[in-house]
C-alpha cells in the first residue's frame, strides 16, 4: 500500500467517526443511534454506497474557519432495502448538532436530485439543531433548495422523512412536504418555535415533548404518520412501509409471495355487523379478515380515529384502504378525517396503488365547530381526491351510506369502478326516523295517534329505502354480496381492473380546495 493510499483510508476513517468518541457516547446516552448506525440498520448488509464524504463548508465567519466538520454533518448515499435501490440522507447530531449549513444542504439536495434521476425512493433522517447560524442566509438558501426539490420529487418518487431527534424552525417544512413522516417516542420533536421562544413571547411554559413530540404529532396535529418506540423499531417500520410502495410513479409496488387463497371465504364477516344500526363494531376486524394473512399497516393510526387509512395486500398486491370506523364517532366524517383520507388517497393514486373503500358512514359531523372550522372546504378535499384518482377504485358498503357522506366515500358518482353492498346496507339520504319526520310531517300531525303513525311511517321508509336494492336498481351498486364473499369479490374486481386506463383532460393541474 502506498503512502497516499494509506492516507486516503486514514482520512476516510477519521471522517466516518463523526464528532468523535465522546459525542457518540452522548448520542447513545440519549437513547439514540448515530447517523451511521441508522444507515447501517436501514440498508441490506454491505449494500450502502456513501457519496460526497469529503464535502466541506466554506464559511469563515465567527471562527468557522477553524472547524473541520466531518462529512459536513450529514451522511448521504444509496443502498438496497430488500434488494431495491433507495437513497438516504442522515443528519449527524455528533457534528455541530447536525446543524444545516450551505454545503450540508448541498449534499442533501444532490442526493434528492440523484434519487429523482434514478427513479428511487429517498429517506431523509432528521436529527438537527436547525440552521447553522454562523452561515446566515447561506444556510437559509440551503433549506430553500431542499424544499424545492421536495416539491419537484412529490408524486415522482416516494419521500419518507424520519425524525430521530430535534427538527425545528424552517427545517420542519421539508418533512411536511414529503409523503410520510416517522417519529420516535421521547427522542424526536418537531416545532416551528421551541419552548424557550414560546416562553419569551407568550409566557407559556411547555416541554419539547408536549409541544412537538411523537405523541403530539401522531394524535393531535396529524403532522406525523407513524410513531416508533425507538430508533431500531422506527427503521424496521420504514423498511416495512417501503415494501408497500413502488420505486416511482411509473412502476407498481412489488408483489409479495402469498399463500393466502384468493377465493378464501371470510365466514366471520356474516355476523360482524350488529342488527341494531346504532351499535358499533370494529371495522379493522373486516380489514384484517379480508387482507392477505391478516397483514395490515395502519397509517396515522392515532389521528382522526373515525376513519382508517392503511396498506394491505390482496393476492400479493399492495392496496390502500380507506374505511369508516364505527367505533369512533359512529364513523362520521369530520374535518380531520377528511384531511387524513384525502392525503392518503392522493398518495396512493400518485404511486399506482389501488384503492379499497369500506363504507359505514352516517354523515358528516354536525355542529358549529365543524362548520366554522371549514368542514365544507375540508370535506371537499376528499371528494376532489377520489374524483381525481385514476387507480382502480372499489367500494364496499357494509352498513350505512347516508347523504353527502355516501357520495364522499367513493360512490359510483365519484368514479368508483366497482361498488358492492352487503345485504344489510342502507343507501339513503338519511336515517329512516329523520326522513319519515320530514316526508310525513303532515300525516303524523294529523293522526289521532302521532307516535303510532310515526312508527308506521318509519317502518314504511325502512322497507322502501333503507336497503341496497334501490341503489342497485339504478346501477349505483354493481352487486349485493354476502359478507363472507368480500375478499374473493374484491380480488376479482382488482384483477379485472389491472389494465385500467383513463385519459385525463389536459391542464396544468387541478385546484384542490386547500
Amino acid at each position: 500500500m502506498t503512502d497516499k493510499q494509506k492516507a486516503l483510508l486514514d482520512l476516510k476513517e477519521k471522517l466516518r467517526q463523526g464528532g468523535g468518541e465522546k459525542a457518540i457516547e452522548k448520542q447513545h446516552s440519549l437513547g439514540k443511534l448515530t447517523a451511521r448506525e441508522r444507515v447501517s440498520r436501514l440498508f441490506d448488509e454491505n449494500s450502502f454506497v456513501e457519496t460526497n464524504l469529503f464535502v466541506k463548508h466554506r464559511c469563515t465567519n465567527f471562527g468557522m474557519q477553524e472547524k473541520d466538520n466531518a462529512a459536513e454533518g450529514v451522511i448521504t448515499g444509496y443502498g438496497r432495502v430488500d434488494g431495491r435501490l433507495v437513497y438516504v440522507t442522515s443528519q449527524d447530531f455528533t457534528v455541530m448538532g447536525g446543524s444545516l449549513g450551505e454545503m450540508h444542504a448541498a449534499k442533501i439536495a444532490l442526493t434528492q436530485e440523484a434519487a429523482m434521476k434514478a427513479g428511487a425512493p429517498i429517506i431523509c433522517i432528521n436529527d438537527s439543531g436547525g440552521a447553522r447560524i454562523q452561515e446566515g442566509v447561506d444556510a437559509l438558501s440551503g433549506y430553500g433548495r431542499i424544499f424545492y426539490n421536495n416539491t419537484m420529487a412529490s408524486g415522482l418518487i416516494p419521500q419518507i422523512s424520519v425524525i430521530m431527534g430535534p427538527c425545528a424552525g424552517g427545517a420542519v417544512y421539508s418533512p411536511a412536504i414529503t409523503d410520510f413522516i416517522f417519529m420516535v417516542k421521547n427522542t424526536s420533536q418537531m416545532f416551528i418555535t421551541g419552548p424557550q421562544v414560546i416562553k419569551s413571547v407568550t409566557g407559556e411554559e411547555i416541554t419539547s415533548e408536549v409541544l412537538g413530540g411523537a405523541a403530539t404529532h401522531n394524535s393531535i396535529s396529524g403532522c406525523a404518520h407513524f410513531a416508533a418506540e425507538d430508533d431500531d423499531d422506527c427503521i424496521a417500520q420504514v423498511r416495512r412501509l417501503l415494501s408497500f410502495l413502488p420505486q416511482n410513479n411509473m412502476e407498481l409496488a412489488p408483489e409479495a409471495d402469498s399463500d393466502d387463497d384468493l377465493n378464501r371465504m371470510c365466514e366471520s364477516l356474516d355476523d360482524i355487523v350488529p342488527e341494531n344500526p346504532n351499535k358499533a363494531y370494529d371495522m379493522l376486524d373486516i380489514i384484517t379478515s379480508v387482507a392477505d394473512n391478516g397483514d395490515v399497516m395502519e397509517v396515522m393510526q392515532q389521528y382522526a380515529k373515525n376513519i382508517i387509512t392503511c396498506f394491505i395486500r390482496l393476492a400479493g398486491k399492495s392496496v390502500g384502504v380507506i374505511a369508516n370506523q364505527p367505533k369512533f364517532m359512529a364513523g362520521c366524517l369530520d374535518i380531520n378525517a377528511s384531511d387524513k383520507a384525502a392525503r392518503f388517497i392522493r398518495t396512493c393514486d400518485a404511486f399506482n396503488i389501488p384503492l379499497l373503500t369500506l363504507e359505514d358512514v352516517p354523515g358528516f359531523l354536525p355542529g358549529r365547530q365543524q362548520e366554522h372550522g371549514g368542514i365544507i372546504r375540508h370535506g371537499a378535499k376528499m371528494l376532489f381526491a377520489y374524483s381525481e384518482a385514476t387507480v382502480p377504485k372499489i367500494t364496499v358498503i357494509t352498513r350505512k351510506a347516508y347523504g353527502g357522506a355516501y357520495i364522499g366515500m367513493c360512490s359510483k358518482h365519484l368514479g368508483a369502478d366497482t361498488v358492492y353492498a352487503w345485504p344489510n346496507a342502507e343507501v339513503a339520504v338519511m336515517g329512516a326516523s329523520g326522513a319519515a319526520n320530514i316526508i310525513f310531517t303532515k300525516e303524523i300531525k294529523a293522526s289521532p295517534n302521532p307516535e303510532e303513525k310515526r312508527a308506521e311511517k318509519i317502518a314504511e321508509y325502512n322497507e322502501t329505502m333503507m336497503n341496497p336494492y334501490y341503489a342497485a336498481s339504478r346501477g349505483y351498486v354493481d352487486d349485493i354480496i354476502m359478507p363472507h364473499e368480500t375478499r374473493q369479490m374484491v380480488i376479482n374486481a382488482l384483477l379485472a381492473l389491472e389494465g385500467k386506463k383513463i385519459d385525463k383532460p389536459k391542464k396544468k393541474h387541478g385546484n384542490i380546495p386547500l
